[in-house]
Formats: structure tokens, C-alpha cells, sequence
């Protein structure tokens, strides 16, 4: 409990003060946003040009260092902690990557998709040979607690790439409105902070994860979540930092660690259930264009569809914050449901 406090305190700390360097530095170098104008379907964001982006590197930071710092007062980081890391930072590596290609050399797309799934397909493939072997992680597929089927390692690695990648890419498509992605992040970190703690206070109830590894979610996760909320403090409308592609992908990516470690696999589609509305609205405008040949939505994702309906930024941010909580807390439900269906209420 110390060691997730801890972690919690320092991440705060560190983001809220630095941040603020980590925004005039970025402003001297001129690393700024640039946005692209639809006068067709883009809302009035013209005002964004120029704030600077790649954030992420700021809270991502502070929740890194936070982590490893915590555990000066507690056990040493079990492996699953430092594959949980090498995800985070990992992610974080390939947007940052994408980041700079657009500001540094004006290259609007940044990376190319080939390169940017070549790097999540790296990751997964680190997690798949390292999970199982190295690290303690179950090779299967999950939906909470003790209801998974183990699976063959080929089947286990397409799996992982499918969620580390559809996840950081769903973040990526939510951080469209200020403070959208940090606080729905902030909102899941609580979530995992929370099956974390108490997978490490009921270990014997969950033999597939040791008590250090799930320690450690519940660490890292109150370093993310502080980290956030420290970040989203500038992020807020309207917003004086982005968190770029370095934020959104090392976001998605950790969720997806964490849910893979704790056993929560398809769980995680309620708890950022946000993130995968955002998702599907995308690909449902798609598949509506080039079947139908008309558009179901004004614009996508759908949190532009309702700025286009005439809801004011923050309206649109706050409400999609409730829908994140309301996910995350039918997830947390559906979490203790089945632990106490095999323990039973009076344990």
C-alpha cells in the first residue's frame, strides 16, 4: 500500500511541475501542432495551431520514474512489472518517433503505418516471447479472473499484437478534444489501480498471478492515473500541451499490459469502453461510406460528430468522461462479480 501511495505522490509531483518546462521547451524549439482544416466537416480548431504536442513525454516520464522510485521502499519490480515497462516506454518510443517526423521535418503523417506496426509488432512480439517464459504471464486468452482457455503461442502473439495495437490506436483516435484522452485515462488508471491492490490482497484467489506482479499494476497504475491528472491540468480546455501520438500510444499500450498480466483481457472492452465506442464509430463511418456511399456521422470519431451538432467542447469532453466511468464501473462489477462467485460473499 506504501509503494502505491508513494508512486502516486511522486507522479503528481512530477507532472504538475513538469509539465510547465516541458512546454516551454517544446515552444522554443517550435515543436507546435498543426491542423489540418476540412471546411466541410472539421470543427473551428484552428485556434490549436501551433500548442505544442508530444506531451506525453511529460507524464510518461514522471510515471516511469515514480514507479521505480516506490520500489526503494518495497520489493524489488517483478517481471511483470518491468514487461508492464518495457510496453509503456516502448509505445511511448514509436510516438514519439511519429511525433517528431510531423513537427520536426513537417511531415504531416508522420510515420508510415507500415513502420508504426512494425514497431507495435516488435513490442507484442517481446511481450509473447517474454510473458509466458520469462515474466509469469498466462499464455492465454481471458476474460477475468480464472474464466480464460490457454491458448498455442502463435495464436497467443496475434492476440497480443491485436490489443496493443487496437488499443493505442484507440487512445490515439479519443485524444481529439482537450483533456478527452488524459482524463478518460486518468478514469482507467483508477480502474486497474483498484484489480491491482486487490489481486495482491487476495493472491490465493488468483494462482495465475504472483503477488509482486499484481502489486506492481496496482503500482504503476496510481503512478499513470497521478501522472494524468497532473498532465490534464495543462491539457484542460483549452489546452496549452498535447499529449501526441508519445502519450495516446504508450496509454493504450500499458492498459493492454495490464490487462494481459491481470487476467482482464476482453474486459478491458468495457473498461475503455470509450475507447472502443471512439473505434467503432470510425470504422462504422467507413463502412458506411464505401458500402452505402453516405456518412452515418457528421464526422468521425464521434466525439467530432457532436461538436458538429453544435455541443461545446467541454460539453462533449465531460460527458464522454461519464460514459468512460460508467464502463469502467460495470467492469469493476462485472470484476468482483466473478471472484465472489467462486469465493463466496463471506470471504
Amino acid at each position: 500500500m506504501i509503494a502505491v501511495l508513494i508512486a502516486g505522490a511522486i507522479a503528481m509531483l512530477l507532472s504538475l511541475f513538469g509539465t510547465p518546462m516541458v512546454i516551454r521547451y517544446f515552444r522554443r524549439k517550435g515543436f507546435g501542432q498543426s491542423v489540418r482544416v476540412d471546411e466541410d466537416f472539421n470543427p473551428p480548431h484552428e485556434a490549436k495551431e501551433g500548442t505544442p504536442t508530444m506531451g506525453g513525454t511529460a507524464f510518461v516520464s514522471a510515471a516511469v520514474i515514480a514507479f521505480l522510485v516506490a520500489h526503494l521502499t518495497e520489493a524489488e519490480v517483478s517481471r511483470a512489472g518491468v514487461l508492464m515497462l518495457l510496453v509503456f516506454v516502448g509505445m511511448a518510443a514509436v510516438g514519439f518517433t511519429d511525433d517528431f517526423i510531423k513537427v520536426r521535418l513537417r511531415r504531416s503523417l508522420g510515420l508510415s503505418k507500415t513502420a508504426k506496426f512494425l514497431g507495435q509488432a516488435l513490442i507484442a512480439l517481446a511481450v509473447t516471447l517474454l510473458g509466458p517464459s520469462w515474466a509469469g504471464v498466462p499464455q492465454s486468452i481471458s476474460l477475468v479472473g480464472s474464466v480464460s482457455f490457454d491458448v498455442p503461442v502463435w495464436v497467443f502473439g496475434i492476440w497480443v499484437f491485436l490489443m496493443i495495437s487496437g488499443f493505442s490506436n484507440a487512445v490515439n483516435l479519443t485524444d481529439g478534444l482537450d483533456g478527452l484522452a488524459a482524463g478518460s485515462a486518468t478514469l482507467t488508471f483508477g480502474g486497474f489501480t483498484l484489480i491491482g491492490f486487490w489481486m495482491f490482497r487476495n493472491g490465493a484467489s488468483y494462482t495465475f498471478i504472483e503477488p509482486g506482479a499484481a502489486l506492481d499494476v496496482a503500482v504503476i497504475s496510481a503512478a499513470g492515473l497521478a501522472a494524468c491528472a497532473g498532465f490534464l491540468w495543462f491539457n484542460a480546455p483549452p489546452a496549452k500541451i498535447f499529449m501526441g501520438d508519445t502519450g495516446s500510444l504508450a496509454l493504450g499500450g500499458l492498459f493492454s499490459a495490464m490487462a494481459i498480466v491481470t487476467g482482464t483481457q476482453l474486459l478491458l472492452v468495457v473498461l475503455g469502453g470509450l475507447y472502443v465506442l471512439e473505434t467503432a464509430s470510425v470504422v462504422a463511418q467507413v463502412v458506411a461510406y464505401r458500402v452505402f456511399g453516405r456518412r452515418i456521422l457528421r464526422m468521425a470519431p464521434i466525439h467530432h460528430h457532436f461538436e458538429l451538432l453544435g455541443w461545446a467542447e467541454t460539453t462533449v469532453v465531460v460527458r464522454f468522461w461519464i460514459i468512460s466511468g460508467l464502463g469502467i464501473t460495470t467492469a469493476l462489477g462485472m470484476f468482483y462479480a466473478e471472484w465472489f462467485s467462486r469465493i463466496g460473499i463471506s470471504q
